[in-house]
């Protein structure tokens, strides 16, 4: 009887393993029925081997067993820096150049079933772009053109990376490292170019300079000569203005004296004035009429004192 009770327990503790095993089991299915998908980001799904869907950000359900889910697939924008590639240039000149792309990722699907790894193809076929592309250039104009080889290349890698359900949204060259004697020489031109330049701008600075100088003192001699001119001007002016009041003053003095009908004594006392005066001068000849009131008289010892005096010059 004790083994019956004993046999009874035994298969009830079994029966709840079984159904602890059940329950477990169950929890692990739900639980991996249930995928969630962060932002940006997108999942695939490939049910028994064969693409079935594209789980975009939130939570979705799926069969386990029989639904595998792909790992998480950003929709960031990604940056490769690839690392340098040995390229030929027309000239035949070996140089180092690294890119940098910046991509994301449109299309899942393409994505995962377009191209094997298609980071590594994306860098190969940058690699064979760049060297095209830059076959075709020479050195000079590889290190002055790269806003134009990185359009041409955007343009290419782009429209093949289509396919992949890659966009491709920039390209740009790093770095271009030409061989360290082209450096060298590089170096040197550029400092030929500076020198150069620095004695043409002394020399454009001392040609100014003499410019301006020669300006100045051409000003200078102008303003000197109007101001000589001016002060002739006004000496000539002031001595005119002096004569015509001179001139006005002794007009003035005759017309009073006219006014005034001088009598012989007057006019006497003015002939011996005048004689005084002459007197004074350097002529050795002197001839007094008798009648100093006798004007006529007076002018011809004037004119025989003037004529005296012109010979003995």
């Amino acid at each position: 009887m004790n083994f019956v009770v004993l046999t009874g327990q035994s298969g009830q503790i079994i029966g709840w393993v079984f159904l602890g095993i059940i329950v477990f089991a169950l929890l692990i299915v739900v639980i991996r029925s249930i995928v969630i998908v962060t932002q940006a980001s997108t999942r695939i799904v490939e049910r028994l081997g064969k693409y079935s869907r594209v789980l975009h950000a939130g939570i979705h359900f799926v069969v386990p067993i029989v639904d595998r889910v792909s790992a998480p697939i950003t929709l960031k924008e990604r940056v490769y820096d690839f690392p340098p590639q040995p390229v030929i240039t027309k000239d035949n000149v070996t140089m180092q150049i690294d890119s940098v792309i910046y991509f994301q990722v449109t299309d899942s699907k393409l994505y995962t079933y377009g191209v094997e790894r298609p980071i590594n193809a994306m860098e190969n076929l940058t690699a064979t772009t760049l060297r095209n592309l830059i076959g075709d250039l020479e050195l000079d104009q590889t290190l002055t053109s790269r806003d134009t080889i990185n359009h041409q290349m955007w343009k290419i890698l782009d429209e093949a990376t289509d396919p992949w359900g890659i966009k491709v949204n920039r390209v740009e060259l790093k770095n271009i490292l030409p061989p360290r004697d082209i450096q060298e020489a590089m170096e040197k031109q550029m400092r030929a170019e500076r020198q150069k330049r620095e004695a043409i701008l002394e020399a454009e600075g001392k040609k100014q300079a003499a410019i301006l100088t020669a300006q100045g003192e051409k000003e200078a001699a102008v303003l000197r000569a109007e101001a000589v001119k001016i002060k002739k001007i006004t000496e000539a002016e002031g001595e005119a203005q002096a004569l015509i009041q001179v001139y006005e003053a002794q007009a003035r003095g005759v017309k009073l004296i006219n006014e005034a009908h001088p009598d012989a004594a007057f006019l006497t006392l003015k002939g011996f004035e005048a004689l005084e005066k002459v007197a004074n001068g350097t002529a050795t000849k002197l001839i007094i009429p008798s009648e100093i009131q006798n004007v006529t008289g007076l002018i011809a010892s004037l004119k025989e004192v003037i004529t005296d005096d012109k010979k003995s010059k």
